[in-house]
């Protein structure tokens, strides 16, 4: 047998991923080439200079409860870099004051009043006290947007101020804008069986989580540490800077751009795998209906005197009015491996439905600093900052929208995926990096079954 000759399409972390697994399971005589539109692997995973210090601003951390990544770092030799939040918390900026996050909830959504008392209206409290006695009506298979479903439920404050800010800096998109059956499955799953209410329902599945240990990971030296490690061990052929235009069906397996493949691994946006799949309409269509949230992340950099408050970070209230920002990290407080660098800040801005792209780069710093001052004298610190760096990430096609709709359209494009053609990203079962490496891992296994079976 010849050696199986294979394309990845899109260099971030979902087909450098899938590159090392193809690698992994064919071994060194496969050929692989990666093709990436831009002049840089990772996506967005980057890291920049911020004042000397090394800064991830596009994905920060992953779920370390979840085993896809540190399962990956084992497998890559590379888990020694694996790094904890430390003890700090965030809080929830509502109301012009930062208060605690509500506490235990699911993404969000309580299942007691009294977890959201302090952040809630006293009318959504009693409509949340009152919700098990309440008719729901529920038709099993069914999807709803989070926000409806809990604001009618639970009442409005609540998705403003509690589940808003959770889901707003995972997605990119308040939850009037995310379907219920792709965001939280497990959650319309309890409803389809037939809980009682949605109060029961989520302290079902909130009594059922477990885990012991930090949550969240990271790498010491950055996400470019993973990324270096998986293009040497994935010993593809890159082509940065190489826009591909069109992959179709030949005589014997795939043309990409009139280059021939025996398969493909499209690790591209949904926009851009759907333009450039056109000539398959059962693939193109459902992913040309995806929208996109784009977003901002400026990262500042301020001197030994900038005292920031004893938090790891500060989530916004959607109906929060005196700042601009969507959240903030204080990264030299939440990772002890970026103490002793000055006090470092991410400030995240854009959502779908509230882009960002028209705002400059030096606004947006304006904005941050000033949001930042706002936030620190709430906290009863001094304003009035200057950073001694700042640097503006945009992010325009950063994320899928998972609307009403998106659990079904992904299904579909499973149950009809070509042979020879595996599907990978973002935009399927989930945005973070775990999924993106686990969606990866099963693409690369599907295109190896199709070849070899």
């Amino acid at each position: 047998m010849n050696a199986l000759r294979l394309a990845v399409i899109g260099g971030g972390i979902s087909g450098l991923s899938a590159a090392y697994r193809l690698r992994a399971l064919l071994g060194q005589t496969a050929v692989i080439d990666l093709y990436e539109a831009t002049d840089r692997l990772g996506g967005t995973l980057k890291g920049v200079d911020l004042a000397g210090t090394q800064l991830d601003v596009g994905a920060e951390a992953f779920l370390v409860r979840r085993p896809e990544v540190p399962a990956l770092l084992t497998e890559l030799g590379i888990a020694s870099r694996m790094v904890h939040p430390g003890t700090l918390g965030p809080r929830i900026l509502a109301r012009g004051a930062l208060e605690p996050m509500a506490r235990p909830t699911l993404m969000g959504i309580p299942a007691d009043p009294a977890v959201v008392a302090h952040l809630a209206e006293p009318a959504d409290l009693a409509l949340m006290t009152d919700e098990p006695r309440r008719p729901l009506e529920w038709i099993p298979g069914q999807d709803v947007s989070i926000g409806g479903l809990v604001a009618e439920r639970f009442g409005r404050s609540v998705v403003d101020r509690s589940v808003d800010p959770m889901l707003s800096g995972v997605y990119s998109a308040r939850a009037d804008d995310l379907g219920l059956r792709a965001v939280l499955p497990a959650l319309a799953a309890r409803l389809d069986v037939g809980s009682s209410s949605l109060t029961a329902a989520v302290a079902d599945l909130i009594g059922a989580a477990s885990g012991d240990g930090p949550i969240f990971g990271a790498m010491a030296g950055g996400y470019q540490e993973l990324v270096d490690t998986l293009v040497e061990r994935s010993a593809a052929t890159t082509h940065t800077g190489t826009i591909v235009t069109d992959i179709r069906r030949g005589d014997e397996g795939w043309l990409v751009d009139g280059t021939a493949y025996d398969g493909v691994v499209c690790a591209l946006t949904a926009p851009a795998a759907a333009r450039v799949l056109d000539s398959e309409p059962g693939v193109a269509r459902p992913l040309s209906g995806v929208d996109i949230s784009g977003s901002a992340v400026v990262a500042m950099a301020f001197g030994p005197d900038v005292v920031l408050p004893e938090l790891s970070g500060v989530l916004v209230a959607s109906d929060e009015t005196v700042v601009r920002a969507k959240a903030f990290t204080f990264s030299s407080q939440k990772w002890p491996h970026l103490a002793g660098n000055g006090a470092l800040v991410r400030a995240s801005f854009g959502r779908f439905g509230a882009p960002v792209s028209d705002i400059d780069d030096d606004q947006l710093i304006d904005w941050a600093t000033s949001d930042l001052s706002t936030v620190i004298g709430i906290w009863g610190g001094r304003g009035g900052l200057t950073p001694v760096d700042a640097v503006v990430q945009r992010w325009p096609a950063g994320l899928p929208r998972y609307g009403t709709g998106h659990a079904d359209l992904v299904a579909e494009l499973d149950s009809g995926r070509p042979r020879g053609l595996a599907l990978a990203g973002a935009t399927y079962n989930g945005v973070g990096v775990p999924a993106c490496v686990g969606r990866a891992e099963r693409a690369a296994r599907q295109l190896v079954a199709d070849l070899t079976d």
